[in-house]
């Protein structure tokens, strides 16, 4: 089986050898700066390589962030705070897993200080208990949420996720966006919502059908 012939008219074709850290560095990057995976045949093209060399070099950056055993009798790499990940056919870097504590952290009380409180709980509501009508988020959390949930949706951060089929409701989801703010590669990986939003620690045992 060939290797896919990649199209590098759309740019400029270098050498990426001749350019400091050679191949690897110019794939790494790449990696650095897109917002969403990218395949092994765009990454590819973007660093005029064969797709077979571009898939063994981000196994090689893959288990370089991973750390593990070092030759030559050195101690054992220690894995970095970023992971490189293959998710739905496309890599990305991510914050590792492990950090999402950390990472959720910083984001909620940090760079998404601008959203209200009431952004934030309602925003929580959501993730962790996607899909979810606007009625439902609204009786968890006692209060109106349209505007809220008007202005999550205006950020990227929620999506529409279809209707509830018994109401007709439109039902809300986070977002890729979302996932990427906090580093996480799926809801699953989402952590303790207790140490950022005091008061929405008891949120998994509401019961959707009571509501």
């Amino acid at each position: 089986m060939t290797d896919p012939v990649v199209d590098t008219a759309a740019g400029p074709e270098i050498d990426v050898d001749q350019l400091p850290g050679g191949a690897r560095a110019a794939l790494e990057a790449v990696l650095m700066v897109i917002d969403e995976p990218a395949s092994e045949i765009e990454l590819a093209t973007a660093v005029s390589l064969p797709v077979d060399t571009v898939h063994a070099l981000l196994l090689e950056l893959q288990q370089d962030y991973d750390g593990g055993a070092s030759s030559a009798g050195l101690p054992a790499r220690a894995p970095r705070g970023f992971e490189l990940r293959n998710i739905a056919g496309g890599w990305r870097i991510f914050s590792r897993s492990d950090f999402a504590p950390l990472v959720s952290g910083f984001v909620l009380e940090g760079q998404t200080a601008r959203l209200t409180q009431a952004a934030l709980e309602t925003l929580a509501v959501i993730a962790y208990r996607q899909p979810v009508s606007r009625a439902r988020v609204s009786a968890i959390r006692g209060v109106n949420v349209d505007s809220v949930v008007r202005t999550l949706t205006q950020r990227g951060l929620i999506e529409d996720s279809g209707t509830d089929p018994e109401t007709g409701a439109i039902l809300y989801r986070t977002t890729s966006y979302f996932l990427e703010r906090l580093g996480i590669g799926s809801i699953g990986e989402l952590p303790e919502i207790a140490p950022h939003l005091p008061g929405l620690e008891n949120l998994s045992e509401y019961d959707d059908a009571s509501l």
